[in-house]
């Protein structure tokens, strides 16, 4: 029976070799990274080492990657954290994925849906529209904003996206788990605030992800409990996924990407 073609990187990649052998060696770390003996130091070096690569991935310091259970873990805590910040007014493109769409409804904020055009693509004029308009609900406002689709792959303008919502006082979080390891995703580049990322999207083990903040962006504690994750999750670290997530960014920053250029003409 010959074997299948997988192609459905849209849903999931297939495990990189490095993250695989990365994951492996990490299974003989038997240190909790919160213990502060010898094998907990061996513990605690890894996780270090894997979050300060997503940091480089993502253009930050390395303080400012969260590791979470996965790209929708990562997206609710920038809502939570943003309505907790004082946000009153929730934006969300009509094509965000479930989980953005269904935080934001839950968060008892008011949800406002801005649409896109034909091409897929955000209607900025809608959105000023939205940004202009006067609100009883008050207070700064925020915007999720995919960087590309997980189905059309249409990639999203979020640099102009940020103009925009930045003059109305707001905060951008752009969902960027479809986008990374096959376009540049720096917090800069997108113009985000904060960035949702998923490890399994580009070569690395499913079950962990992070949350990037920008300078404008105070991330709260979610999961009460210990002091780990900076005090932001607690519960003890996932370190053979870090370990694996690590490894696949590594890798997938080793590999040739599109350019600026090919970006814009997508």
């Amino acid at each position: 029976m010959n074997a299948g073609v997988y192609l459905d990187h849209c849903a999931t990649s297939p495990l990189r070799p490095e993250a695989r052998a990365a994951m492996a060696a990490a299974f003989d770390v038997t240190g909790n990274p919160s213990s502060v003996h010898a094998s907990g130091r061996a513990a605690r070096a890894l996780l270090e080492e894997a979050r300060a690569r997503v940091a480089i991935l993502a253009g930050a310091p390395s303080a400012a990657v969260t590791f979470t259970s996965g790209g929708t873990e990562a997206n609710v805590l920038a809502i939570r954290s943003a309505v907790a910040a004082g946000a009153r007014r929730l934006l969300i493109s009509a094509i965000e994925h479930d989980c953005v769409r269904e935080a934001a409804l839950a968060s008892g904020v008011e949800t406002v849906e801005v649409p896109v055009r034909p091409e897929g693509i955000i209607d900025l004029g809608a959105l000023q529209a939205v940004l202009d308009a006067p609100s009883a609900a008050g207070g700064p406002v925020f915007l999720a904003l995919m960087a590309a689709n997980n189905e059309t792959g249409v990639i999203q303008p979020t640099r102009e996206a940020a103009e925009r919502v930045r003059a109305a006082g707001g905060w951008l979080h752009v969902d960027a788990v479809q986008a990374a390891g096959r376009t540049p995703v720096e917090l800069d580049v997108l113009g985000a605030d904060s960035l949702a990322l998923s490890a399994h999207k580009l070569g690395g083990p499913q079950g962990i992800g992070a949350l990037v903040a920008g300078a404008r962006t105070r991330i709260v504690r979610d999961i009460p409990g210990g002091g780990q994750e900076h005090g932001r999750r607690a519960g003890t670290q996932n370190l053979i996924g870090a370990a694996g997530f690590g490894a696949a960014v590594e890798a997938a920053l080793a590999s040739p990407r599109p350019g600026p250029g090919a970006r814009d003409a997508a």
